[in-house]
Order: C-alpha cells, then sequence, then structure tokens
C-alpha cells in the first residue's frame, strides 16, 4: 500500500490574488478543512479549471506504485495500474525549499515545490513539515469532490 505524505480536502478561496500572469495558469489560494493548511498552487486551468468555491482532495506523494515502491521517473504507458487512476490531475516535482515562521504556538512551516516551474506553498502545522525533506521529488494529485 502506497503511503502518501500528505492529504487534504481543499477549498478554493480565491484565483489570481496578484493579478493574472499566464494566460493558461491561474494561481489558487486554498484552505484545508481537517489540517487548516493554507495553499497557493499554479494550475494549468486549460486541463484541469478550477473557480472560487470548488472542494478537491489533495495528495502528496512520493510515489505512484501501489505498493509503495520508489518511483522509477520513467513514464510507462499501459503498465500496471498506480496511484494516478484515482486522479483527475497530477503533476511531479521537486521540493526546493522548506522554513519555519513565527514562534511559539504560533509557528508555522512553510513547504516550496516547483512542479516544472507551477509552484506550490504549503504552509501550517511544522509536525507535518517534518515528512518532508529538501530536494525530494513529490507527486501532488487532485480530484474535484462534491461542493457540500
Amino acid at each position: 500500500m502506497v503511503e502518501t505524505l500528505f492529504e487534504d480536502i481543499f477549498r478554493v478561496d480565491q484565483l489570481d490574488p496578484d493579478g493574472k500572469k499566464f494566460d493558461r495558469v491561474n494561481r489558487i489560494e486554498a484552505r484545508s478543512d481537517q489540517f487548516d493548511m493554507y495553499m497557493q498552487l499554479d494550475v494549468n486551468t486549460e486541463i484541469y479549471p478550477l473557480h472560487v468555491g470548488d472542494k478537491f482532495m489533495m495528495v502528496l506523494a512520493s510515489t505512484l506504485n501501489l505498493d509503495g515502491t520508489p518511483d522509477s521517473g520513467f513514464f510507462a504507458p499501459g503498465g500496471r495500474k498506480s496511484l494516478a487512476d484515482k486522479f483527475e490531475y497530477v503533476m511531479h516535482g521537486k521540493l526546493y525549499r522548506i522554513s519555519e515562521e513565527g514562534s511559539g504556538a504560533n509557528v508555522k512551516a512553510d513547504i516550496y515545490v516547483s512542479f516544472g516551474g507551477l509552484l506550490m506553498l504549503l504552509r501550517g502545522d511544522p509536525s507535518i513539515a517534518a515528512k518532508f525533506e529538501l530536494d525530494q521529488r513529490l507527486f501532488i494529485l487532485m480530484r474535484k469532490v462534491d461542493k457540500a
């Protein structure tokens, strides 16, 4: 069984908070239900359109192999089943920065990942950040869920 590093349901609160920068990409701001994590994520909206109010499940995993074995880094079409089969939008990237800000009970950890230039910031509980390592290869997997 594949072990995921993080998963939660997010709600899109805002699109392009700093203005539209690219034709086919939106930067979403979203907050998670269970862990109260804040996320900014660049999404190719030509492939996967998202709107304010949309809810989606987001998973971060180090491999797509269902048995948990490390990913080879090569795509094999028509191959065996993978974690990606259960999701609508998948990107592969690299964690390039982990930092903490604040003090005491207000400390927050920031995780920065680049998915081929599409960026993600995940901010929240430092205990969640402890599962991640600098230069780690990650998959982000997303699937829309009902708004209710």
